[in-house]
């Protein structure tokens, strides 16, 4: 279910659920729709190969926003309610992304031996098709009359804010020189073979072989940044609990 952002942002200042927006201000523009799904597109095949490979997806919203208010305004004058939908349209890559846990799921269960083309992007359609129907409803109980908090909805709501205001590029800048640094490490690493991608440590106890293995990767770099410390923390503790106590248990 995509989360609730700017428009059900909640202003601390007057206590409203909607902020009062000139109608003059254009919303949803041709450029944007486009845009949004580009972003779509590449943050859910993102998020699908970090979940296959660590099990582990990134929130899309926040950098999707500020990817627009950048992109927007090389285009020409962009508006706040503009860059919501661009970034509304985002979030949507969390959602889909999260066939790579349902679709090999059924592989491993038995119940599929391929992953048929047709049949794979109509149950995804018949999934996105049903979240939407199923937000309709449940937003007036779970974003109009709720408590919840949404952090990510009001830290986009924030980005949104300043951008508006700031009328800076940097935060494309910034995603462009990282995405060139790690497509220029992982040419080395995986194609031209010069950088090592790992490090392995072998020790021996006796008749006992010990081997410890790790891997070097920008996009795990980046999704322990995305996820913070506390998330950090919890899945070294879950690898340690699956492979130190339940494996050779």
């Amino acid at each position: 279910m995509p989360h609730p952002c700017f428009h059900t942002y909640r202003c601390q200042a007057n206590g409203a659920n909607h902020m009062t927006v000139s109608p003059s201000r254009r919303e949803i523009t041709l450029r944007g729709l486009i845009l949004g799904a580009l972003i779509t597109v590449v943050f859910t095949a993102s998020n699908v190969y970090l979940g296959l490979r660590i099990g582990l997806t990134f929130a899309s919203s926040i950098p999707a926003a500020v990817i627009s208010m950048a992109v927007l305004r090389m285009l020409g004058r962009s508006t706040i309610l503009e860059n919501n939908m661009v970034q509304s349209q985002a979030s949507a890559a969390g959602t889909l992304s999260c066939v790579f846990a349902t679709f090999p799921g059924l592989i491993m269960a038995g119940y599929w031996h391929s992953f048929p083309f047709w049949q794979t992007a109509g149950l995804s359609l018949a999934g996105g098709v049903l979240g939407v129907l199923f937000t309709i409803p449940l937003r007036h109980a779970l974003v109009t009359r709720s408590a919840l908090p949404y952090p990510e909805g009001v830290a986009a709501a924030e980005i949104l804010r300043a951008g508006a205001e700031a009328q800076s590029g940097q935060g494309l800048r910034a995603l462009l020189a990282g995405g060139l640094v790690s497509t220029v490490l992982s040419f080395a690493t995986g194609a031209l073979r010069l950088l090592a991608d790992g490090i392995t440590l072998t020790a021996s106890a006796g008749a006992a072989v010990f081997q410890l293995s790790a891997s070097f990767s920008l996009a795990l770099v980046g999704a322990g940044y995305l996820v913070g410390l506390a998330g950090g923390l919890a899945m070294l503790t879950g690898c340690f609990l699956a492979w130190g106590v339940g494996v050779p248990c």
